[in-house]
């Protein structure tokens, strides 16, 4: 976490918990423990990093859009 007045550096990790509670979160029953809340959130990961386009990726998955950027 950064300090008061310097969140440049928080803004990408706040950016994705936001899109991850109104995607994953809203409209599930709570989980009954931990272990199912993990799971959930690897699942919800791997497809968000493999599976989910993005308009700011040029409609390419994040890991796409890394791999075509180390190409060039």
């Amino acid at each position: 976490m950064c300090r008061n007045g310097n969140s440049e550096k928080n803004s990408p990790i706040e950016s994705f918990f936001g899109i991850y509670k109104t995607e994953l979160l809203q409209g599930l029953p709570p989980c009954n423990n931990i272990t199912e809340l993990r799971k959930l959130s690897l699942t919800y990961i791997d497809q968000f990093n493999n599976e989910r386009i993005s308009l700011k990726t040029k409609g390419m998955t994040p890991v796409g859009y890394r791999n075509h950027a180390l190409a060039v």
